[in-house]
């Protein structure tokens, strides 16, 4: 059975429309702001693909699944990611996984 208090790792693939880079990387630094403010967050942090600009990858903890469901119901989520940035996205893939302990 899994341990539903282990941290949940969160890794997101952005494809962001051609023309609309700039205001999503505009939009991100409030939105990492308030989500590292909450209190079930533990790192969020955004990467950007070598060979495609275009691609942003985000990888970030939360404490559990009840923190990411706290997250995903915030207001900057709502305002910023789910009204303003999502809108911007060609594509969009998210993975929830957990941590092997393989030693």
């Amino acid at each position: 059975m899994e341990n539903q208090s282990q941290p949940i790792f969160i890794f997101a693939k952005w494809q962001v429309k051609n023309g609309e880079l700039q205001t999503v990387l505009d939009l991100l630094p409030s939105l990492i702001e308030k989500s590292t403010n909450e209190e079930g967050n533990i790192f969020y942090k955004i990467y950007q693909d070598n060979s495609d600009s275009n691609t942003l990858i985000l990888n970030e903890s939360y404490k559990d699944m009840a923190s990411i469901e706290v997250h995903k119901n915030s207001n900057h989520y709502q305002e910023i990611a789910v009204k303003q940035i999502i809108p911007l996205l060609e594509n969009r893939e998210v993975i929830l996984a957990s941590e092997l302990d393989l030693g």
